[in-house]
């Protein structure tokens, strides 16, 4: 690649240095932080920031903005640099405050903190795959949406990614995924210094990064001297022109430029030192300006750049208006889906019912995944390779593929770490309700994306199936035990675990509504119904997270029988054996967060305190069930793994019998 004829003079060159001392004075005055990226790469973002990045800093959120993602998030002092110079609201002050409390320049990028901030990075790797999600999604929403004349959906996703966020798995996954999916409207700049903490990449990162992206189906494009502006351009120009592939400009850049620690790992993750900085300021030409100088000149320069796009959008936004002229209908409905608004169809959900008898809670979720389809166009999602398995198959709705990009069924292939990653980024990119399937025993893969959905707030629906040691034969590897409780604790992810298809309704029901996350965990074997007939308070009850399925009769309950999931249907049992001398309360919680959050009343009217004897039964660890039980309660659980044998040999080998539960309830009442 020969670099083409493109102008760049002192002024372009203060700029990028201007982005370069802004970093290392943001590091500098914290105290900690990251100087090498910023320092190395600030000549890859300068040209991608200003000669093709399409965004508007007075209408940040404008859908037809091009994304971009600062993949290694470390260096995020870099990026607080160019929202302070485009005009994102980022003042000095907060550049000062980089890495303090309440600060907008937190240590590493976080969604919805700051404007402009289009993903939280920081865990490498995801931020490669949040933005193959994007790219996705930009797909899905152009091929329901655009039309001749009007492509409303019509732009890029970039990212700078580090050589940390290659080695990772998600990465990889996600790459492989993005070059099936031949997503071309991915262009991520590799920032390839060959250093990490421990020293040079050449000590554990020796593959060939380029034949690796060639067999992804990437188009790979090599710059040999990232601080060679033309020629990241001309790379730049190259990556948009191709039209049917994911690409990598490789950009080979020396950590710590200009600073005595360039290229090597002391530049990585602690400030210069007031030497290096002093030397740094003099290499770069700023030796007598103040810590965060900016000349009016490069102020200027950034500004230009930014206001260049204002008529873009504006442009964007007269075609907007003249589609809804031509499509009411479709532009109705695209500014339903944007403003995150469920249609009214939806409520049409609640007329569906189950015939009494036994269902899996997975097939059940099958069922409501097909309504919920014909009622919300914008509910789009797949599985990792188990869709079967999982029952997330929307029938008749095709496969979203490369050359079929309206298809509403993802196929992630074998990739659950890369699956959730994906996710995220389709969420983050709007207009689509994403969801993903895999057994529960595999959550533990999706776990870093589960807790950056909860960390964003993120309308990510996960469907874990093949919920207990009821998988049965397939023994202790497929058998989730620590799984529930690994979830449970992650803040703002809402956990619901239905015990029939009622629940299992409702339990869509609460995720759809919801703006933040939840994974809704499923069996593999039949249980039975709670017809409304028989138990009407299924209908409502699982909106509050825990309410009374069946009260004792003949008086006030003795004991309560606390359960989730498929040991409801445990305690139903347990309750009908004791009737006669024992008055026993069943209480159904499927889900802890929403119960928790009901007010004390209302808890206190489900489990009663001054019932104390209380047994809580779920087939999995007991950690966390103390809230529920009190001092004097105790938990039928399992605190150990599995085997492999008939579901129902399993069960009664680990006490999970209605003549067992009734037996400890005898025996908790006569202490």
């Amino acid at each position: 690649m020969t670099a083409v004829a493109v102008k760049y003079n002192r002024k372009d060159q203060a700029s990028v240095d201007t982005l370069r001392l802004l970093a290392v004075d943001m590091v500098e005055t914290a105290k900690s932080g990251h100087p090498g990226l910023p320092l190395g790469a600030a000549p890859l973002a300068y040209v991608l920031w200003t000669r093709f990045l399409v965004h508007d800093p007075k209408a940040p959120n404008w859908p037809n903005r091009d994304r971009f993602i600062l993949s290694p998030g470390h260096g995020s002092a870099l990026i607080y640099a160019f929202l302070h110079l485009a005009g994102y609201g980022l003042t000095i002050d907060d550049l000062k405050n980089f890495r303090q409390f309440g600060s907008p320049t937190p240590g590493h990028p976080e969604y919805g903190h700051t404007a402009g901030i289009e993903a939280t990075t920081g865990p490498l790797g995801h931020g490669f795959a949040m933005g193959v999600g994007m790219a996705l999604a930009q797909r899905v929403l152009a091929a329901r949406f655009n039309k001749p004349g009007f492509n409303l959906f019509d732009h890029y996703i970039y990212a700078i990614v580090s050589d940390g966020d290659l080695m990772e798995g998600v990465a990889s996954e996600a790459a492989s995924f993005a070059g099936a999916q031949g997503l071309s409207k991915l262009v991520y700049l590799y920032d390839d210094n060959h250093i990490t903490i421990e020293g040079g990449t050449d000590i554990t990162f020796t593959e060939d990064v380029r034949s690796r992206f060639l067999a992804y189906g990437w188009q790979v494009i090599v710059v040999s001297t990232g601080d060679d502006l033309p020629a990241v351009q001309l790379a730049i120009e190259n990556a948009r022109a191709e039209k049917e592939k994911p690409t990598l400009v490789m950009c080979r850049t020396k950590i710590g430029a200009g600073s005595p620690k360039e290229g090597t790992a002391g530049a990585h993750g602690e400030p210069l030192g007031p030497q290096a900085l002093a030397a740094t300021r003099e290499r770069y030409g700023y030796g007598d300006k103040p810590p965060f100088f900016v000349d009016e000149r490069v102020a200027e320069n950034f500004r230009k750049y930014a206001e260049s796009h204002r008529v873009t959008r504006t442009n964007w936004e007269k075609l907007l208006a003249d589609y809804a002229v031509q499509y009411p209908s479709e532009h109705s409905e695209l500014a339903r889906v944007l403003s995150k608004e469920l249609p009214v169809e939806f409520e049409d959900l609640s007329k569906l019912t189950f015939d009494k008898g036994a269902i899996a809670t997975r097939n059940a979720s099958g069922t409501v995944i097909n309504a919920i389809a014909r009622l919300v166009p914008e509910f789009i999602g797949g599985s990792a390779d188990l869709a079967p398995s999982n029952k997330t198959m929307i029938n008749g709705q095709g496969s979203l593929l490369a050359l079929s990009p309206t298809g509403r069924n993802i196929h992630f292939g074998i990739r659950e770490h890369g699956m959730g990653a994906v996710l995220n980024g389709m969420a983050l990119y709007g207009g689509l309700i994403p969801f993903g399937g895999t057994f529960l025993v595999f959550s533990d893969f999706v776990r870093p994306a589960i807790r950056l959905s909860a960390l964003m707030g993120l309308k990510v629906i996960y469907v874990f199936t093949h919920d207990s040691v009821g998988v049965g034969e397939d023994g202790p590897t497929h058998q989730p035990i620590e799984h529930l409780a690994s979830l449970r604790i992650i803040p703002n992810l809402v956990v619901l675990r239905p015990a029939d298809a009622y629940e299992t309704l409702a339990s869509w029901k609460i995720a759809l509504k919801r703006q933040g996350p939840s994974a809704l965990i499923l069996s593999r074997q039949n249980l039975t119904v709670l017809h409304p007939d028989d138990f009407p308070s299924v209908v409502d009850g699982p909106n509050h997270g825990g309410y009374v399925l069946r009260d004792s009769e003949g008086g006030e309950p003795q004991a309560i029988i606390i359960a989730t999931g498929s040991e409801v249907s445990l305690a139903l049992k347990a309750q009908d054996l004791l009737a006669s001398k024992i008055r026993v309360r069943v209480a159904s919680i499927p889900s802890w967060e929403i119960f928790a959050g009901q007010h004390k009343d209302y808890i206190d009217s489900v489990l009663p305190p001054k019932i104390t004897c209380r047994l809580g039964l779920e087939a999995a660890r007991g950690f966390g069930w103390e809230r529920f039980l009190g001092p004097q309660g105790e938990m039928l659980s399992i605190e150990r793994f599995g085997f492999s044998a008939p579901a129902d040999r399993i069960f009664e080998e680990l006490g999970f019998t209605p003549e067992n539960v009734a037996a400890r309830i005898e025996a908790l009442l006569s202490k």
